[in-house]
């Protein structure tokens, strides 16, 4: 690589020529044991194919499921708003590559109105979500606690009895689900020595260290989290509280969460295609961003919380996560382009903005649900930056923008 500073274009997976040709040269090929799946550009590449890279398992499909119909408007594309903090405006289509977009799909009314695909991400690419997952896990954990299976005011160690002496020993349930756990645990991702480069080390994401000595699997590394503070004070996104959330809905179901993804949200929504869950050296799923799907299936999750469920996700359970969290207890500091949100049940919530709801993952990935508008929007990216905030300049109004389009 030259010192050239690379955009969505120059970035293009296909334009690089990652891992093209029998085999790949040297200078192409894309190896994890160099953690090449985890840098920029290669990710533009390899957040289309984590499978090549990490150990997954399947989370399964029933059979006849029917895609979304489609309306294609094709006049979206030249929709203009203005990102936040700029002067001008922007079209739609311009900001798609900008935002360094692997694939896009709007659905207005249960149609796809506009869908549009880049690299060597498709229609059928099972594309890394990062903490879109939590949103998964966050409806499953509802789901139990509306069948009366899981206490949400109860402590985690009477389910979890191996997190008594961690910072989760004196947390409830529902401290974990909205995340307003106290823990000594820092989610820096330009910090190696954070919490979030122990989880990482833990979980093999990428290769550990060497000389590495500490836990080699999530069920190992969570006991050893300490606690900081009081409970039930303030949001503090963690992603440990979703490994912990998972482990609780895999002890409550005496299944592992790709089962139970599969028989609860998988096969009852009708998804198009199995998915794939990266899991540790134990097997333990990496339930805070290890889910890869189809984008048109995570699209399809969004319609059926937009939707209240589908007789699929009980009523009760969509009505929690379209409440939202309390914005008193929100980290507006750390996110000052989220003015007024709100996070509860592993979801986002924009409570000035038409009570839109959504899923987030660094690196661009993200379900948007806006009920007032009809719409829902699913999208893959591979930004260079692993933090929304680098997207949502543009995402936040484009969203908005759409529904306005959409609403005429």
């Amino acid at each position: 690589m030259t010192g050239e500073v690379l955009n969505g274009l120059t970035s293009d997976p296909v334009h690089m020529g990652w891992m093209q040709g029998s085999p790949p040269p040297a200078d192409k090929l894309l190896l994890a044991s160099r953690a090449d799946h985890m840098r920029f550009p290669m990710i533009r590449w390899s957040y289309s194919n984590m499978r090549q890279f990490v150990p997954t398992c399947r989370v399964g499909a029933g059979a006849g499921a029917t895609p979304f119909a489609r309306a294609l408007r094709d006049d979206l594309a030249q929709t203009m708003f203005v990102p936040l903090g700029a002067d001008e405006p922007i079209s739609f289509k311009d900001s798609l590559t900008q935002a360094f977009t692997d694939g896009i799909m709007v659905l207005h009314r249960g149609e796809v109105v506009f869908e549009r695909w880049f690299g060597v991400t498709t229609p059928e690419t099972r594309h890394i979500a990062f903490s879109v997952t939590k949103s998964f896990v966050g409806t499953l954990a509802e789901m139990l606690v509306e069948e009366g299976r899981l206490d949400p005011a109860a402590p985690v160690t009477s389910y979890l009895p191996e997190l008594g002496p961690s910072g989760f020993g004196d947390a409830t349930v529902r401290q974990v689900m909205d995340m307003t756990t106290a823990l000594d645990f820092s989610e820096d991702y330009a910090d190696p020595n954070s919490g979030i480069g122990a989880y990482s080390a833990a979980l093999a994401l990428t290769p550990r260290p060497e000389g590495y000595a500490g836990p080699t699997d999530l069920a190992t590394f969570l006991p050893t989290i300490s606690k900081t503070g009081e409970h039930g004070r303030a949001f503090t996104y963690r992603t440990p509280n979703t490994e912990v959330l998972a482990w609780l809905i895999a002890r409550v179901e005496d299944r592992h969460l790709a089962h139970v993804l599969s028989e609860r949200l998988w096969q009852p929504l009708g998804m198009l295609g199995d998915a794939d869950l990266v899991v540790d050296q134990a097997g333990m799923a990496f339930a805070g961003g290890g889910l890869n799907l189809r984008l048109e299936d995570l699209a399809r999750f969004g319609e059926a919380m937009r939707l209240g469920g589908v007789r699929v996700i009980p009523t009760g359970v969509v009505d929690r996560v379209r409440m939202g969290g309390d914005p008193a207890h929100f980290d507006a500091a750390r996110y000052p382009q989220l003015p007024g949100w709100s996070y509860g049940s592993q979801w986002w919530h924009s409570h000035n903005n038409r009570d839109c709801f959504s899923a987030r993952g660094i690196h661009g990935q993200t379900l948007w649900v806006d009920p007032a508008a009809e719409m829902t929007v699913a999208r893959f990216a591979s930004h260079p930056t692993a933090a929304n905030g680098a997207n949502d300049p543009l995402s936040l109004p484009a969203w908005a923008a759409l529904a306005d389009a959409l609403s005429r």
